[in-house]
């Protein structure tokens, strides 16, 4: 029996570092700090990849970008999510629509959330409606409450093509 939907799930975390800026959902993000990453860094899109790749049982983000591979050195996270949708529209699906947390005390991400959106939408080939970006505080607690990194929660709807 084939389902008629599949959800996944996506967590990332990076800890801030030395740097004037991190990427979210692609966008470039001015900061005071950057992050420790093999790649770009960028939460958003390594939760939403996780996520991608759960919801079909297609393993993590590190099987398939290892950060013990040079190619992916620096590499701009959107470039992962265009792979990601390119293996799930290869088994029959698409995202039918995706919901991001960032978990941090700053960089305030709601001037960027639209922008992200964006992004996101078209490395996705949906809807900009389809795609939530949003974000909270861990009220001070925590590494992100004392501003050491930086999370990102992601879910996403899959459709049969």
């Amino acid at each position: 029996m084939t389902t008629s939907i599949r959800i996944g799930q996506g967590f990332d975390v990076h800890a801030f570092g030395d740097g004037d800026h991190v990427v979210l959902g692609g966008v470039r993000v001015p900061h005071d700090r950057g992050v420790l990453a093999h790649s770009d860094g960028d939460v958003v899109l390594h939760a939403l990849c996780d996520a991608m790749l759960g919801a079909l049982a297609l393993g993590d983000i590190g099987r398939h970008f290892p950060p013990s591979d040079p190619q992916w050195k620096g590499a701009d996270s959107r470039a992962f999510v265009r792979h990601c949708n390119k293996l799930i529209a290869e088994r029959g699906w698409k995202v039918g629509n995706a919901d991001v947390t960032v978990v941090c005390e700053r960089p305030k991400v709601g001037p960027h959330a639209q922008a992200m959106r964006e992004a996101i939408a078209t490395d996705l080939g949906i809807g900009i409606d389809d795609i939530s970006v949003k974000a909270t505080t861990s009220e001070q607690l925590g590494f992100t409450g004392r501003g050491e990194g930086i999370a990102a929660q992601a879910v996403v709807l899959l459709l049969p093509l």
